[in-house]
């Protein structure tokens, strides 16, 4: 694999490069904020859940809600393999929370963990 510069002008020419990551940092934790809270309805919250569905199976309920942090992060990186990691990640760290296999700090801390990998890698990608 050639390296074309790109990263190393990341990590040694500049803050430009970490304040890029912290502003896209931001717009996607602000996303996430949106997507997660006012987005996701109480019957959401519950319904993704395995054994929780009263309608529709869960995982109609989990992959819809995955898909709408997707969206949000293809909007604002113009990344769609971006979207589609976060489709994943996301739906894979909410079933864990479902499963009781963590709180809900430790739910909030992965999902932000995955925006900042997101926007460290589409800087790197559009820089």
């Amino acid at each position: 694999m050639q390296d074309d510069g790109r990263v190393m002008a990341l990590w040694m020419n500049g803050p430009e490069a970490w304040i890029q990551i912290g502003n896209l940092f931001a717009y996607l934790a602000m996303g996430h904020c949106v997507a997660d809270y006012p987005l996701q309805t109480d019957r959401i919250a519950r319904e993704k859940c395995p054994g929780c569905s009263s309608t529709i199976d869960w995982r109609w309920w989990l992959t819809a809600h995955a898909g709408v942090h997707a969206f949000f992060v293809v909007l604002i990186t113009g990344l769609p393999l971006l979207g589609l990691g976060e489709w994943l990640l996301h739906a894979l760290i909410d079933l864990g929370k479902c499963r009781r296999r963590y709180n809900l700090a430790v739910d909030q801390g992965l999902h932000l963990l995955c925006k900042l990998l997101w926007a460290a890698l589409a800087v790197f990608a559009l820089g």
